[in-house]
């Protein structure tokens, strides 16, 4: 019996190897290079129907240009204006954060719409009954809507050609195999070729897909990277289980603009849109405590107020003072730590810190450094922050308050919220008188004395 040929390749990254290493000389992981079998190539291959030809921009009509509105308008927003025919979104997210619960709701707002087409929601790791079951809890009732447990990715193109449904979700795609490979489900083979082929039934049929991904502990999506780059959208489904807030954020988008942001509630009913994000990150927010500062920051294309809170306190007496960031950048929030010390006056070396962003929302922005330095000064010096401002800023290595993108869009949100003044940096304007309420300050020592309470 003739020897079959073999390669070893990573499940982490891909790359394939002739023979066995402990360590992938791609991506560096250890004991990640599985053998497997080499598939023969296989005919055809197109992205497109033979029968396509180029054509000129001009000549594509309105009606395939329109994007298809799902009825969650934070949904629609992290897409970039609704769902467009044929495309392939990959939606990660922790185990439990809601991913399939998200994707339930927005089929059903899409089946509910009168485009003559049903929507087809196919899942590999849960049965009918259970599917039925999360529809029921979440009040999914749609005929148009149509439910299927299948693991085979050949069926599931059976079941697209059938019904051609508008949109059709795949959960997940770890768990889709096809019977042409001999390597088990969820390897960097099988997903690799799975999701090839369903995005080219997307392009094909028209139908737009979402894949469903597991997210590893590093907090990557599983599988290999190249998923990433073969798929037109990225969504990320963030926020701790057991906190109420759920954030989507899209970091790609080949329709759309990037690092957009989508608030979502959880409930027993399902996800509810949060479209007044600020004011629910501050609805719990308690005046007159040091500790707490109000940052103007911006999200995509939305501006949003959120709360840091800082705590210092001293260190006992044996053991090296903490430092702990939640919700930040640990880095940035390093950063500021350290200028508070140098160049502000703020001594924090031998106490502990605790910089935290509540609500389970994240943050990286530079914008937050002023924030953090203020809430951390408030801590230390037992002062609160006048109640009626909100600052935004970078901070620099020498104490400079440093300049930010779109300083109006933060100003318009925070007086819609009802604060009358805004620590802000002095350059960054536009050219004209500043607006209403706006207190400009070139160092950390004067956002200080305008933030703090005397």
């Amino acid at each position: 019996m003739p020897k079959i040929p073999t390669r070893f390749v990573c499940q982490q990254c891909g790359a394939e190897s002739q023979r066995w290493m402990g360590r992938c000389a791609d991506c560096g992981e250890w004991d990640t290079l599985v053998e497997q079998p080499v598939q023969q190539p296989q005919a055809g291959g197109r992205l497109v129907a033979p029968a396509s030809r180029p054509m000129p921009v001009s000549a594509l009509s309105e009606a395939e240009l329109a994007r298809v509105k799902t009825g969650l308008d934070e949904f629609d927003r992290v897409l970039g204006g609704g769902l467009v025919a044929g495309s392939v979104i990959l939606l990660a997210g922790d185990p439990g954060v809601g991913k399939s619960t998200l994707l339930l709701q927005a089929l059903d707002g899409l089946a509910s719409q009168d485009h003559g087409r049903p929507c087809l929601y196919a899942s590999a790791e849960e049965s009918v009954g259970q599917l039925r079951l999360r529809g029921q809890r979440l009040g999914v009732v749609n005929e148009n809507l149509l439910i299927a447990a299948e693991t085979e990715v050949e069926a599931l193109e059976a079941h697209v050609a059938d019904s051609r449904p508008a949109a059709a979700v795949v959960d997940s795609i770890q768990a889709v195999f096809s019977q042409q490979l001999e390597s088990g489900a969820g390897s960097v083979s099988q997903i690799r070729f799975c999701a090839g082929r369903l995005i080219r039934l997307a392009k094909e049929s028209g139908t737009s897909v979402f894949l469903v991904g597991h997210v590893t502990k590093e907090g990557a999506i599983a599988g290999p990277r190249v998923l990433e780059h073969m798929v037109d959208t990225v969504l990320y489904l963030e926020g701790e289980r057991h906190l109420q807030f759920r954030l989507l954020r899209a970091v790609k988008n080949r329709f759309g603009s990037t690092n957009e942001l989508g608030v979502f509630e959880m409930h027993e009913n399902g996800l509810e849109q949060v479209p007044n994000a600020s004011a629910a990150f501050l609805l719990e927010r308690q005046e007159g405590r040091p500790g707490s500062a109000v940052v103007a920051t911006i999200e995509g294309s939305r501006p949003l107020l959120v709360e840091v809170q800082g705590l210092v306190c001293l260190a006992p007496a044996y053991g090296s003072p903490r430092r702990s960031v939640t919700g930040l950048d640990h880095h940035r929030a390093s950063l500021v730590m350290a200028v508070l010390e140098k160049r502000a006056g703020v001594a924090l070396g031998q106490s502990d810190v605790f910089v935290n962003l509540p609500g389970g929302v994240m943050v990286t922005e530079p914008a937050c450094d002023l924030g953090i330095a203020v809430a951390l000064a408030s801590s230390a010096r037992e002062k609160p922050v006048r109640a009626d401002t909100v600052c935004f800023g970078e901070v620099g290595l020498t104490g400079e308050v440093r300049a930010v993108g779109q300083p109006e869009r933060r100003v318009s949100e925070a007086a819609r919220l009802g604060f009358s003044r805004c620590i802000a940096p002095k350059t960054g304007w536009r050219r004209g008188p500043l607006p209403s309420g706006v207190v400009p300050v070139r160092d950390l020592g004067e956002a200080f004395m305008q933030a703090l309470q005397s």
